[in-house]
């Protein structure tokens, strides 16, 4: 969420921002609430020190009749307005807690995808001989993709991953570790850029893929509820990426600022509904109910984050070469931005069975506004307390990284040749 204090002295830019993602909320109402929020803590404060004051008196001496009377009208009164107080707060935490992040300076304003803006491409794209197969057809060819027992045994947007696929998988899943948690390989990746940032390496976690309502709210991903599973006789929801549980890790607590950066690298399950997504990409495992991800969450210095963001694209950019598969980075315009977003940044794989770039990655900059609902805060060197800066980002949406690799690394004959990279995990050079 947003600093108050920031609010009453920026109310303009914070309604720029609601505008600009298009989040429909009053931030003068929320003002007034704020206001009103104010003026009966005060009264309460008031109220209760006269009570403090009439309670020291009686019991010194006998209370009179009037000193009972007095401490019954004060009671009453402290009990209307402390009910007062509650109705007004809930709506004022309710509305504080729905204003978006503020977006960076650098973010594109626009409406939708669109309006993104292209940062820069990498790779050539391949010219084929034969027509270019989608992956859901050398899937099935292959016996690599099993949407209709699949659709028996689950429902819609559900599939086995057979075979030799399933291979390639767990080869993405140790490449991915082997690289990540070495610091040798940090600094080499970060030798390929112009940031100056700490080379410390990822701390490897398996989290769980459950989490409690309040817990998932505070991260501000419980909204859309309908793109989540819930399960009603636990109030569990199931995540819809790692960094859902990843993030709230030091929730409540104070890190020590020689301590930071603290990096993880998750690998998960993770559960979508795809509410509203009826009839698109329905083939293959492109829009899945159920998938696996390995995700990067960071807590940083303020002063650090954005260079933390830049990082974790550059780590997504060197992998992505690594499996040398054409991609576009692409900056998110504040329509197509989540709102605890401050910075949003896609990378697009080309997927030569489907011509065209589809979204593969992403790198979202939270600056404090998780990190403020759930008070994780930095004791920095010069004893000030400060909330930290979160970012999360995409390493390899697993499905998605195998349909890349599929329809980008096919052959005529229906195989598909394994990246020279994975070659020593899979153990092949053709599937």
């Amino acid at each position: 969420m947003l600093d108050i204090q920031f609010i009453r002295e920026h109310p303009d830019q914070v309604k720029k921002a609601c505008q600009d993602k298009r989040v429909n909320i009053s931030v003068d109402e929320l003002l007034l609430l704020d206001e009103n929020r104010r003026h009966l803590q005060q009264e309460i404060d008031s109220l209760q020190h006269e009570r403090k004051l009439l309670s020291e008196l009686s019991s010194s001496e006998k209370p009179s009749e009037n000193v009972i009377h007095k401490g019954k009208e004060l009671k009453e009164k402290l009990s209307e307005l402390e009910e007062k107080f509650r109705h007004i707060n809930d709506q004022y935490k309710k509305m504080l807690w729905s204003l978006p992040n503020l977006p960076s300076l650098d973010t594109p304003i626009g409406k939708d995808e669109s309006d993104n803006k292209v940062l820069r491409s990498w790779g050539e794209k391949r010219d084929f001989s034969f027509i270019a197969k989608s992956h859901w057809e050398l899937g099935e060819k292959r016996n690599f993709i099993d949407n209709k027992q699949a659709a028996k045994v689950s429902g819609s947007r559900f599939a086995y991953i057979k075979g030799d696929l399933v291979m390639f998988q767990w080869a993405l899943i140790q490449h991915t570790f082997d690289l990540l948690i070495q610091e040798k390989n940090i600094k080499n990746i970060l030798k390929g850029t112009q940031l100056n940032i700490s080379s410390k390496p990822f701390i490897p976690i398996l989290p769980p893929v459950m989490i409690r309502p309040e817990i998932m709210n505070e991260m501000a991903r419980l909204e859309p509820k309908e793109e989540r599973y819930h399960i009603p006789s636990d109030d569990l929801y199931l995540i819809g990426s790692a960094e859902h549980t990843l993030g709230p890790l030091h929730k409540d607590e104070v890190l020590h600022e020689k301590d930071l950066p603290i990096r993880y690298l998750g690998y998960s399950t993770s559960f979508r509904r795809e509410a509203g997504s009826y009839g698109k990409d329905v083939k293959g495992i492109l829009r899945m109910h159920q998938f696996d991800k390995i995700e990067m969450e960071s807590f940083t210095l303020a002063e650090d984050s954005i260079k933390e963001q830049d990082f974790f694209v550059a780590i997504q950019e060197y992998l992505m070469q690594s499996l040398e598969i054409p991609y576009q980075v692409v900056m998110c315009c504040t329509g197509d931005m989540g709102g605890p977003d401050a910075r949003h940044i896609d990378i697009e794989a080309w997927m030569p069975g489907q011509n065209l770039f589809r979204e593969t990655h992403s790198a979202d900059l939270m600056t404090d506004y998780q990190s403020r609902r759930m008070n994780i805060k930095v004791n920095r060197s010069t004893g000030k307390k400060e909330f930290v800066h979160m970012n999360d980002a995409t390493v390899f949406a697993l499905g998605r990284t195998l349909i890349a690799i599929m329809e980008n690394y096919q052959q005529e004959n229906g195989t598909i040749r394994v990246p020279e990279i994975l070659q020593d995990y899979v153990k092949k050079e053709f599937i």
